[in-house]
């Protein structure tokens, strides 16, 4: 019975981290090419390597034993993915703002959904700590929720420069890239693109680490 809470508590955020990183691969073919974008190649391999390590740590934060951390960490998730819809909300509407100026910043309706994904994330927490699992342990449930929330909006932005790809002109994505210049807006997109998804893999946990702790501590365990 423990092994199998454990695989339903792990499966969904391996699963959706190795198809992230499927499309990642298909968008970043030929990957010989990666290697001139900028950093060294370092735009195109710093998500990929986080993507591994979101796999690595679904591996590893899935086998807690505990029947009340497995319970927390379950309802992390599902805060998680309330969380992400909201970064997919954002990232819906800052490629839509994009497209309408170039020049536009982060909006009114952009910080909304950022803040509004972060105080989910604190809930993780905080329900974790009511629970009597402690601080510590609300902020490993609002990494836990941060992981979903981002691979979610990860997806939707890798989803969004693969079906642009698909509707480009050119066949071959590289064909007019002119290495550190990025000469075409497609590729100014890609870099754009891969920015965004990076940001949002490392700084999310780190996010999801602060606000599962502080939602925590303000939080007053149940009486036995």
């Amino acid at each position: 019975m423990a092994t199998s809470r454990q695989s339903i508590l792990r499966t969904p955020i391996i699963l959706l981290a190795l198809c992230n990183l499927v499309v990642l691969g298909f968008r970043l073919w030929p990957w010989q090419e990666v290697m001139n974008l900028p950093g060294n190649g370092t735009t195109g391999i710093d998500p990929a390597i986080a993507l591994v390590g979101y796999i690595g740590l679904g591996l590893w934060i899935g086998t807690a034993r505990e029947d009340s951390s497995r319970k927390a960490l379950f309802s992390s998730a599902w805060l998680g993915v309330l969380a992400g819809l909201f970064l997919v909300a954002q990232v819906v509407h800052a490629t839509r703002l994009a497209a309408e100026d170039a020049a536009a910043g982060p909006d009114r309706v952009h910080i909304v959904l950022l803040v509004s994904a972060a105080i989910v994330l604190g809930f993780a927490g905080l329900r974790a700590a009511r629970s009597g699992l402690g601080a510590g342990f609300g902020a490993v449930c609002g990494i836990w929720a941060s992981m979903m929330a981002c691979l979610m909006a990860a997806a939707a932005i890798l989803g969004e420069t693969y079906l642009s790809q698909a509707q480009s002109e050119s066949s071959d994505p590289w064909k007019d890239y002119q290495g550190l210049a990025i000469g075409t807006p497609a590729m100014q997109a890609l870099v754009h693109s891969l920015d965004a998804v990076s940001g949002f893999l490392l700084i999310g946990p780190l996010v999801g680490c602060i606000a599962g702790a502080l939602f925590a501590s303000l939080a007053r365990p149940k009486k036995a």
